[in-house]
């Protein structure tokens, strides 16, 4: 049976980028409204919501509209699933090993 690693790609995406890796490190002290992220970033409104986009979608992140401002946070449920995900992907099973690894 194939599987279908459509969210999976989604979530290793969002981490394989160092400006995302650096709001997932923003993000970690708590909400933060994206003008505060575009200006500790030093990036452009376009540039944030470019990278905003693909951290949502990943799950990752949540965000929140407050008027005419996006706040983000890490999203709890988002991260446990990406590291159980990560390490269901990674660990070695007896019939990988016999199958592909030989």
């Amino acid at each position: 049976m194939k599987n279908d690693y459509t969210k999976d790609a989604k979530i290793f995406k969002a981490l394989c980028d160092e400006k995302r890796l650096c709001i997932l490190s923003l993000l970690k002290s708590g909400e933060k409204c994206a003008c505060v992220l575009i200006e500790e970033m030093e990036i452009g409104q376009s540039a944030l919501s470019y990278h905003m986009k693909i951290l949502c979608d990943s799950g990752i992140v949540e965000s929140r509209q407050d008027g005419k401002w996006t706040h983000y946070k890490l999203s709890k449920s988002g991260s446990e699933f990406a590291l159980k995900r990560l390490s269901e992907i990674t660990r070695p099973t007896s019939e990988c090993y016999t199958k592909c690894c030989k």
